[in-house]
């Protein structure tokens, strides 16, 4: 797989060894933890859990396919989600 060919479509997204990182900052505490509720339904369905570090509104969120030790289509996938959520809620 070409990491950085995935990552051009993500730019928000940059990579630290086998993860994908991104930092959201939401308007408010209140909507930061909106966008988290609506992450987890998302990587609950996609059974793909991203580790997240909440601080006042900012989302530290890292994503790597921890069984295969690496980067996979999922971690790409379920960025472009959180992607959309984030912007949905006008972070």
């Amino acid at each position: 797989m070409d990491v950085d060919s995935k990552l051009n479509d993500l730019p928000e997204w940059r990579r630290e060894g086998d993860e994908i990182r991104r930092t959201i900052t939401a308007p408010d505490f209140p909507t930061a933890i909106r966008i988290v509720d609506e992450i987890a339904v998302q990587a609950e369905e996609m059974n793909h859990h991203p580790d997240i570090d909440i601080r006042w509104r900012r989302l530290h969120l890292s994503l790597t396919t921890h069984d295969k030790g690496a980067l996979t289509e999922n971690d790409f996938t379920l960025a472009g989600l959180i992607d959309g959520i984030a912007a949905k809620h006008g972070a």
